[in-house]
């Protein structure tokens, strides 16, 4: 089934710092958002891409080229 969807700039921020293994805390502090934002950023994401959990938000979320693998990235 088709997505007809994009995520937003924030969003796809959000996303990078789920990538690289940040929690909500520390991306509202890098953010300088409110927890209770990027909750929201990342429930929005979760409804567009149609997943339950986080695993399933980064397997999604590389498969439809939202993030990439970053080489020599640790």
């Amino acid at each position: 089934m088709e997505r007809p969807f994009t995520l937003t700039h924030r969003e796809t921020e959000v996303l990078d710092l789920i990538w690289d293994g940040e929690q909500n805390r520390d991306i509202s502090t890098r953010m300088k958002i409110s927890m209770k934002t990027v909750e929201a950023h990342r429930a929005n994401m979760m409804k567009k891409l149609r997943v339950s959990n986080t695993a399933q938000l980064l397997k999604t979320a590389l498969e439809e080229g939202f993030i990439r693998v970053r080489r020599g990235a640790v």
